[in-house]
């Protein structure tokens, strides 16, 4: 017997990130590598396609903090006789939680607490459970906004949860169903990515599955070969799991953060295993699609210890095994227009004698391969995905996403679905609903949430004649890469009214990045802290430091002491030589709450005004040495 139900979830959290008011104007830095190193032809391709230059036409989610209250979240939870699994449709679908009910063991790093911090495209990510990843090289867009949830049923029978939304940067409609057959001692989830333009558009895919770590816990997949990436180094082909410093399947026992990207052979069945000191543990197991497979560890060193603190409290150490679409997560791939990639996977627990799980590698992977083919045929995972093609309904909601998709639908660019319901416009898509159907876009001051896509793009075209319509229109011209034609009509947006939003996007595309434009924006509104934080970077990283602290001290307290700007504080007395000031803000404290991963600004401020002591802990998010 399978249920599937809405239930809540205790626990000490932040409050849930918001929409910010200013775009991402930026795109995917160029990671380091070398595509001629790569050792497959499609490889060296998929290394330099895709990386967008912008990621709008999202705003950061960057409003959190560290204050910590009990929090009562929705939760969808499936369940069966084996298998308890427990999703977060308000953070990405997210699976939080996956128990092996005979035994009651947590299979998952189940987060004692929901912590946002800055890990993602959009700044704010949680630790923990499974992760769903679309879009580009990152943590994705969605992992902190709702998706759609629908009870569907699956041709047994047994129900199914399926969520889905419309990621607005690739413009893919993504869908996770998720079902517990009677007496399946894995759970099922299928994936399809559909898009629905005429013309490809470059994908990424990784499922990110959080497991506790510990130092006799072995990550185990079908490779003798991985691609090493980390905070110090470039991309590059190394043996699998021997390494100059050891066995690197014993991710604990290593010190320095790292990525390894498994290079699963042809012909391979694709999975990847975390087991334990008695051969038990997670499997994850997939159809052929999804070819790639990878370790992340934090390391046991001093940062990597603070960041796992930083992200889940004391004392809860993990590990992450990923599985993906391409061999690596600096890969994006075309998805053809009108086309819809699919595939299924299996997550359970998996149990092999301790002595072949923990012999060697030949003996672990034989070990693990033959254990997952009684615990889930791969027959068995082709007939899910056949199965995938036969869900029915009527889909009964059970929770809300956004309200792009219906504007989407409205507009004909998404194909409406009974299965996969949008339902209605909300407040954020009424002005372009306003634009789609009398022609005009209206003025709002702050601007309408932005859009991306041609036919958003051409109704401005013919009609803009503000400065709000104008400024659209601007930041549309840059997700295109028309940055000449984004400068002119953004030129002509402050013309008519001078205005912070266009002002702010204009310093964007000078070269270098003009202080000049910021400053002129944050005269504009001085109340915008995320416009105050940005003029601060630019003022330091122009050499301008007395500038910086002038603002500062412009500013209201409550501004002046947000962890983001003290620290700016701190850097730029540091620039102008001011090392009491620095000594006096590192004694009173600072804590960054949206402190970036790998960002080594903390300690670096240390250093400079404590030569040869050691770095706090609360200061120390080093993720390299040195």
């Amino acid at each position: 017997m399978t249920t599937l139900r809405t239930d809540r979830l205790s626990i000490e959290g932040a409050e849930d990130p918001v929409d910010g008011p200013l775009p991402l104007l930026h795109g995917v830095p160029r990671p380091g590598f070398e595509p001629d190193a790569a050792p497959y032809p499609d490889m060296a391709a998929n290394l330099e396609y895709g990386r967008p230059s912008t990621l709008l036409p999202y705003t950061a989610q960057d409003s959190y903090t560290r204050r910590r209250d009990p929090r009562d979240l929705p939760t969808l939870a499936l369940e069966n006789e084996l298998l308890t699994a427990t999703f977060l449709p308000g953070y990405g679908g997210r699976l939080w939680s996956l128990v092996h009910r005979p035994s009651g063991r947590e299979l998952l790093h189940r987060n004692p607490v929901l912590q946002p911090a800055n890990l993602a495209l959009r700044d704010a990510w949680v630790a923990g459970g499974v992760e769903w990843n679309l879009g580009a090289t990152g943590h994705w867009p969605l992992t902190c906004s709702p998706l759609h949830a629908v009870r569907l049923t699956a041709p047994d029978g047994s129900p199914v949860l399926r969520m889905y939304e419309l990621e607005r940067m690739r413009r893919v409609v993504v869908t996770i169903d998720a079902w517990l057959p009677a007496g399946s001692p894995v759970l099922l989830v299928h994936v399809s990515l559909h898009n629905p333009a005429p013309n490809p558009t470059p994908v990424y895919w990784w499922t990110n599955i959080a497991v506790p770590e510990g130092p006799d816990v072995r990550v185990v997949a079908p490779a003798e070969r991985a691609f090493h990436f980390d905070y110090a180094e470039q991309l590059r082909l190394i043996d699998f799991p021997e390494t100059a410093g050891g066995d690197q399947s014993y991710p604990a026992r290593f010190a320095r953060a790292a990525d390894f990207f498994m290079d699963v052979a042809g012909g391979e069945r694709r999975w990847i295993a975390a087991l334990d000191r008695d051969g038990s543990g997670l499997v994850q197991a997939s159809t052929d699609r999804l070819i790639g497979r990878k370790l992340f560890q934090w390391g046991n060193g001093a940062g990597g210890r603070r960041w796992q603190e930083w992200l889940s409290g004391p004392g809860a150490a993990y590990l992450e095994i990923q599985a993906g679409l391409a061999r690596t997560q600096l890969e994006h791939l075309p998805l053809p227009g009108g086309e819809t990639w699919e595939w299924a996977e299996a997550f359970g627990l998996l149990e092999v004698a301790p002595e072949r799980a923990h012999g060697s590698w030949d003996e672990a992977r034989a070990a693990v391969d033959e254990a997952l083919e009684r615990l889930v045929p791969r027959t068995r995972l082709d007939d899910a995905l056949s199965a995938a093609g036969g869900f029915t309904g009527p889909a009964e909601p059970l929770a809300h996403g956004s309200g792009w998709g219906a504007l989407e639908v409205a507009a004909g660019a998404v194909p409406a679905d009974p299965l996969r319901p949008f339902g209605t416009c909300a407040e954020d898509q009424e002005p372009w609903l306003e634009l789609l159907q009398h022609g005009r876009l209206p003025i709002s001051d702050p601007p309408a949430a932005p859009v991306l896509g041609a036919h958003w793009r051409e109704l401005l075209e013919a009609s803009a004649d503000d400065w709000h319509a104008w400024y659209h229109l601007g930041l549309l011209r840059l997700a295109d890469g028309d940055r000449t034609a984004a400068r002119t009509v953004l030129e002509r947006s402050v013309a008519d009214r001078p205005n912070p939003w266009a002002l702010r996007a204009l310093a964007h595309l000078a070269d270098p990045p003009a202080a000049d434009l910021l400053l002129e924006a944050h005269r504009l509104r001085t109340d915008l802290r995320e416009l105050t934080i940005e003029l601060l970077h630019a003022l330091i990283a122009s050499d301008r430091p007395a500038e910086a602290l002038e603002v500062i001290d412009s500013l209201a307290d409550t501004d002046r002491e947000h962890g983001r700007i003290r620290l700016c504080t701190a850097q730029a007395a540091l620039a102008v030589g001011d090392l009491d000031r620095v000594r006096t803000l590192l004694d009173e404290g600072i804590t960054v709450d949206n402190l970036r991963e790998g960002e080594a600004a903390l300690d670096t401020l240390w250093r400079a005004v404590h030569p040869g002591e050691p770095v706090p802990a609360a200061y120390d998010f080093r993720m390299s040495p040195g």
